[in-house]
């Protein structure tokens, strides 16, 4: 027998009332529609759960017992649509994006710590990793990666501006090895390789300019899966560093490091918030989105 849930939470007013006619004022309905609703949940369950009076109303044996089970179910629902609806005015929750962790570190933390100490009832929860995450089937609310690496089926969000890589070594590298002047002059060079955590594989250096993209497998003696150690063997002399521009900033502004094949290295699409849907996002979720915009 199909029950109507409406029909077992306006028997549950009544009973709790002990009137028809506040019982309907409760329910925004006529005292007839009520009762009508009433007299049918009776018919369908062929029983009585209402004894009526001219003066008030009761629950049967069997009324109470259907109001002892159902009524403090409604009540909890009752209650967790309460929080839901304070969680839309005043947000609250768990946020989780996976992303890299120098994006965690240079872009991401700054732009989200004023939203945590304005919303101290927000949580971010971040997964920090170089590999792909499948973030509807893992659970995650968002990811943050390169623009040109994201599926098509995802709405993405631009979070920064675009991108250059940079090849660089330190002064005392190249004060043994000549500065390479063309992409394939680094075959000649001890290059830093970095190993992809989703593929396995070793990353292909890309450049491209006026005449083409070029793409070196180079050779060298250390293998990375981790930005930050290459950039640390690359301040020691190891070696030649493939990494965004941004990994080196502070680096070449010092001269702790020496950029080469400049013009080689062409701008692409930098950081996105990446989420598989556009609608009913969270209170929380939104300002994260808000926060993390380009201006």
């Amino acid at each position: 027998m199909k029950r109507n849930l409406n029909d077992l939470m306006a028997f549950v007013t009544v009973a709790r009332e002990g009137s028809f006619t506040r019982a309907a004022a409760q329910l925004g309905v006529t005292q007839p529609a009520l009762s009508q609703t009433i007299t049918g949940l009776e018919n369908r369950m062929e029983i009585r759960l209402l004894t009526r009076t001219t003066r008030n109303v009761s629950p049967t044996v069997a009324g109470e017992r259907l109001l002892a089970a159902i009524g403090s179910r409604f009540d909890e629902i009752e209650a967790e649509l309460d929080m839901l609806t304070e969680m839309r005015d005043k947000p609250a929750g768990t946020v989780r994006i996976t992303c890299g962790p120098h994006v965690l570190k240079t872009l991401l933390l700054p732009k989200l710590s004023p939203l945590l100490r304005n919303y101290p009832d927000i949580h971010l929860e971040f997964d920090a990793n170089h590999g792909f995450r499948n973030i509807v089937a893992d659970r995650f609310d968002a990811g943050v990666r390169l623009g040109d690496t994201i599926d098509k089926d995802m709405i993405a969000m631009p979070i920064s501006p675009q991108l250059r890589m940079a090849a660089v070594a330190s002064p005392e590298y190249f004060s043994s090895h000549p500065i390479p002047l063309t992409p394939q002059d680094l075959l000649d060079h001890n290059c830093m390789n970095m190993r992809q955590a989703t593929s396995g594989g070793l990353y292909v250096w890309e450049f491209d300019n006026e005449e083409g993209p070029v793409n070196v497998r180079v050779n060298g003696q250390l293998t990375f899966n981790t930005s930050a150690h290459m950039v640390d063997a690359a301040l020691a002399g190891l070696g030649i560093a493939f990494l965004p521009e941004e990994e080196f900033a502070p680096h070449l502004e010092e001269g702790r490091l020496i950029r080469v094949l400049d013009a080689w290295c062409i701008p692409f699409p930098g950081y996105y918030l990446y989420y598989p849907s556009r609608k009913q996002h969270s209170p929380a979720f939104s300002l994260v989105m808000e926060a993390l915009k380009l201006a």
